[in-house]
């Protein structure tokens, strides 16, 4: 996922690929402790993903009071 794709996304979009990639990131370490994941570089895609979406989730709440301050 880029990062432009997710400044695109609303809150709720937002919200929602943080809980889906937080699902699947669990599926995939299960997946992992029983022996039957095959690609296990989706993994390490998804950690930085969830990195990507958090910040940008961290970057909007400490804008919203600077913006709601300047009007």
């Amino acid at each position: 996922m880029k990062y432009a794709d997710i400044r695109e996304m609303t809150e709720e979009e937002l919200a929602r690929a943080i809980d889906e990639n937080r699902r699947e990131s669990l599926n995939l370490r299960l997946q992992a402790q029983t022996g039957q994941l095959e690609n296990s570089a989706r993994i390490r895609i998804l950690r930085r993903d969830l990195a990507r979406l958090l910040t940008e989730k961290e970057t909007r709440a400490r804008r919203k009071p600077v913006q709601e301050a300047a009007q």
